[in-house]
């Protein structure tokens, strides 16, 4: 973990909330002992939720007050999204989104909000790998393979997502429109329902996370094709990216950042990151979360924000050059 950054522009009595997380004391909160509610638009037991609920006891402890979290899903995340960009600001709310709030731009038409004028970035909490997995009754032990099967069976492939417009949907958009394959897309309504089929051969090909899928491929299950990464993934170490398998510059990773609505004073801002801060230093949390897959970030707010902006921008290009469209 990185030490704590000093946060630059602070008053003297910030000055000494900083000083006093440093130290260990728990932050102090500027509404007393009112509990930050965090707004997740995920369902309950998707990643982003395992991993906020297994470092919410840390959170506690840094904030110095409960964390209520709270899941509202629907529509690719724009339902919870839409709250969080309407809640109070004065650092009562929270939210934490995943990659589809910077996807959802580019295939939803209409949303209620401006996914970067209506948020306040705070930190980028984490990121993960995914991996392209097949049945094993698919003929391919390699990404070179399955394009050659793919290739020469042009329409027999299918694959599988967690939803339309979802960022599994655009990681396995992206692989097939990079290698020029003709396989078919079949939305599921989240990752369970996907990976019970694929695991029964109903829908051959998928990119899933690692953490969930990674069980199924020591076991011989799945069959790992390759990484999304720029690297190679320490729990998978013998299974190769696929920008090594002949598509460079193919690179996607989950992530988990955390963001405020518009306008959040940024000495809320910053008790909240720091919060953060203090409680993934804390092994419990930083265990948890590594043990899910994660590779811990923390980038300052304004990090953050550049962070928003350029996977914004990238993914609506994704989108356009994979012909990610809702059905």
């Amino acid at each position: 973990m990185p030490p704590i950054d000093f946060p630059a522009g602070l008053s003297r009595r910030h000055v000494l909330a900083w000083g006093a997380a440093a130290l260990g004391a728990p932050l102090a909160h500027a509404q007393g002992d009112k509990p930050l509610r965090m707004i997740l638009p995920v369902s309950a037991g998707s990643g982003a939720d395992g991993a906020m609920r297994a470092i919410s006891n840390s959170l506690v402890k840094a904030l110095g007050h409960p964390v209520v979290i709270e899941n509202l899903p629907g529509a690719g995340g724009i339902t919870g999204t839409a709250q969080i960009v309407r809640a109070p600001r004065d650092g009562s709310v929270i939210g934490v989104v995943s990659n589809n709030h910077v996807v959802n731009p580019a295939v939803y038409r209409n949303i209620p909000f401006d996914s970067l004028a209506d948020i306040t970035p705070i930190t980028v909490v984490g990121t993960t790998p995914f991996v392209l997995v097949a049945h094993p009754g698919v003929p391919a032990r390699t990404v070179q393979e399955l394009v050659a099967y793919a290739k020469a069976h042009p329409g027999v492939l299918n694959y599988g997502s967690s939803g339309n417009g979802t960022i599994l949907h655009l990681g396995a958009a992206m692989f097939v429109d990079q290698a020029g394959l003709d396989i078919r897309h079949i939305p599921y309504r989240g990752m369970g329902p996907l990976m019970n089929d694929i695991l029964g051969g109903q829908v051959q090909l998928g990119v899933v996370a690692v953490a969930p899928a990674a069980g199924h491929i020591k076991s011989g299950a799945l069959r790992a094709l390759g990484v999304t990464s720029a690297a190679r993934v320490a729990s998978l170490p013998q299974v190769p990216t696929i920008a090594e398998q002949g598509l460079p510059g193919y690179e996607l990773d989950g992530w988990i950042a955390a963001i405020g609505p518009a306008g959040l004073p940024r000495a809320e801002v910053d008790r909240i990151y720091q919060g953060f801060q203090r409680a993934l230093q804390m092994p419990e949390a930083r265990d948890a979360l590594v043990a899910q897959g994660y590779v811990i970030r923390l980038p300052p707010p304004e990090e953050a924000a550049a962070f928003f902006r350029s996977e914004t921008a990238r993914m609506a290009q994704a989108v356009k050059s994979a012909n990610v469209k809702m059905d």
